[in-house]
């Protein structure tokens, strides 16, 4: 039986118009009040991500994909990359991609993009962003995402950034790097010496590719109804949709068994 339970949010604990569902609230604190430990894993910048949460309170927000780990109140793990470095892989990536590609950053406070079009303009369920254009950037990254349309371009920019991790999001056209060794799957063995658990009491939950290595290495790796089939094939279960509550109907089951 599991000890921590994992959630990834877009497209697995988040509905389509990005909340949590009220079913799925109510699984979790009733998880909680039978000594399950709460936690998100998420490539949202912590900031990006808080306005989702709501009263959900995790005890373990792993965000930007992996390179910022808090425990309630405290960071336990941190991955930047440093100003210097921070600019050459934006120049890289301008070289690369052409100067008008957009790009965002994650420190540990913002996250930053130079969109050409407001994202609220868009969709309203986008988290915070403050705009930039690059030109006089001085701060340390944590992550930085690239939107790429053609696959050689960003096999190209993957080659010129060798110290980087990159994974790419199935929604969109959108490439993830952080530095190397920095993902999901590689923050939970901080979560795991924190608490002193081991992977096996993990259930984790995932929808797309950035969340393959984290649900291969918990104990029970959960798919959305919606995960690609990545997702699935490496899974030990597939359950509902993320707009089928399927969470809270598979964790009801797991609290019927105890």
């Amino acid at each position: 039986m599991g000890k921590l339970l994992l959630f990834d949010l877009d497209g697995t604990l988040l509905t389509s118009d990005k909340k949590i569902s009220e079913a799925n609230l109510i699984a979790l604190r009733k998880c909680r009040e039978i000594g399950y430990l709460i936690g998100v894993s998420t490539s949202r910048s912590e900031q990006n991500c808080l306005s989702f949460l709501g009263e959900l309170n995790p005890d373990i927000l792993i965000t930007s994909g992996g390179a910022l780990v808090k425990k309630n109140d405290e960071y336990i793990y941190k991955a930047t990359f440093s100003e210097e470095q921070t600019n050459e892989m934006i120049n890289i990536a301008k070289q690369i991609c052409g100067f008008d590609c957009e790009i965002t950053i994650d420190t540990i406070d913002k996250h930053y993009w130079n969109y050409k079009v407001n994202p609220f303009n868009t969709s309203e369920t986008w988290g915070q962003s403050s705009w930039t254009d690059y030109s006089n950037f001085r701060e340390e990254a944590l992550k930085m995402c690239v939107e790429i349309f053609d696959d050689s371009m960003a096999n190209k920019l993957k080659d010129a950034l060798t110290d980087c991790d990159c994974i790419r999001f199935s929604d969109g056209h959108w490439y993830k790097f952080t530095k190397k060794g920095v993902t999901k799957e590689d923050s939970i063995r901080f979560v795991c010496e924190s608490f002193s658990i081991s992977t096996d009491e993990i259930i984790a939950f995932g929808d797309d590719y950035s969340d393959i290595g984290m649900l291969k290495i918990s104990g029970i790796g959960v798919a959305m109804g919606n995960a690609i089939d990545d997702v699935k094939k490496i899974s030990d279960i597939v359950i509902g949709s993320n707009d089928e509550s399927g969470i809270a109907e598979y964790l009801n089951h797991l609290m019927d068994k105890r």
